[in-house]
């Protein structure tokens, strides 16, 4: 009869289809509480970060709800959209047009990596920072009012190329079928399009994103007619990216509280971009847009699941990507 093998090689073979295994299959799902024992300071040190600059600017906390959403879009939640221009990559998303020069938060993002670098080095992933720092800026814009628990053990990409934000964002001129179709992409729903297109009641938007498509004389537009004739007083009508491009309020009601103000807008036709108007030219869209305008709390609920989901597309975990030491490169 054979003799059983021994222990130590039992264990090693044991160890070696583990090692295998993990290498196969590098993903794991994200967790509540994630750096609770390699960082427990982290969330309240993004959370005090986001604080300040937000009480200093609310522009600073709509910048980073917007790249939370334009990070996870392309590439998927892996903080790509952080990657600055070098000799080997000097196209990545950062410019890309439906990022330069609108998108904010590169340096909010750079402080708050430099807070938890101090407390942790080398533990907390920019992708996640991204996430909290957008779960904060949530929570201090809506008075307190929106506030979930953001999970998280996202790592950062190594990727990113001008073409991803152009392939994978939709821009303001889309009418609702290219709206569905670009949210079913990244597995979200159409109810998670409407909640999550509510965060444009906080921010600007330059005037070259909805002048030629909503204020054009010769093209058809169910804008306000007085709310027309003020963005008129506002914009230039050939502004372009680069040129004379000043900004305006996405919301002029509350424009710096995280509300439902959004959805009363859209319902008095007085919206920035079609995108925005197109959520009217469906009953099932247009119904998702009265609930969220009239019923106490509908919205806020329904933001902080969409948020969450947001922030779980395609993210790298496991062995998948790295810790970026400066979220502006990748380490080598």
């Amino acid at each position: 009869m054979a003799s059983s093998p021994s222990l130590p090689l039992v264990t090693c073979a044991l160890l070696l289809l583990l090692a295998v295994a993990c290498q196969a299959h590098p993903y794991w799902p994200l967790e509540l509480a994630y750096y609770r024992d390699k960082c427990p300071q982290a969330e309240a040190v993004v959370k005090a970060v986001v604080g300040e600059a937000v009480r200093q600017n609310p522009g600073n906390g709509a910048a980073v709800i917007r790249m939370l959403f334009h990070d996870c879009f392309v590439e998927g939640c892996d903080a790509s959209i952080l990657l600055d221009p070098t000799p080997f990559n000097p196209t990545p998303e950062k410019l890309s047009a439906p990022n330069n020069p609108s998108m904010r938060g590169f340096d909010l993002i750079d402080a708050i990596k430099h807070a938890v670098e101090a407390a942790c080095p080398g533990v907390v992933s920019c992708a996640d920072i991204i996430a909290f720092a957008a779960r904060d800026a949530t929570y201090f814009l809506s008075g307190g009012k929106v506030y979930f628990d953001m999970p998280s053990g996202r790592r950062d990409g190594t990727f990113s190329n001008d073409s991803g934000p152009i392939d994978f964002l939709p821009p303001p001129t889309s009418n609702l079928s290219d709206l569905v179709s670009s949210f079913a992409v990244k597995g979200l729903s159409v109810e998670d399009m409407v909640v999550l297109s509510g965060a444009h009641t906080v921010g600007r938007s330059h005037c070259s994103s909805f002048v030629p498509d909503r204020l054009n004389a010769s093209v058809f537009s169910d804008i306000d007619g007085g709310f027309a004739w003020f963005l008129r007083s506002q914009c230039p009508l050939d502004a372009t990216p680069g040129g004379n491009d000043p900004t305006v309020m996405l919301d002029f009601v509350t424009p710096n509280t995280l509300d439902n103000q959004y959805y009363k807008n859209v319902l008095d036709h007085k919206v920035l971009f079609t995108s925005d108007a197109a959520l009217l030219t469906s009953p099932e869209t247009a119904k998702m847009v009265v609930d969220n305008a009239v019923i106490p709390g509908w919205w806020e609920d329904r933001f902080k699941a969409a948020m969450v989901k947001l922030a779980s597309i395609q993210v790298k975990t496991g062995y998948q990507g790295q810790i970026r030491k400066n979220c502006r490169v990748i380490n080598y």
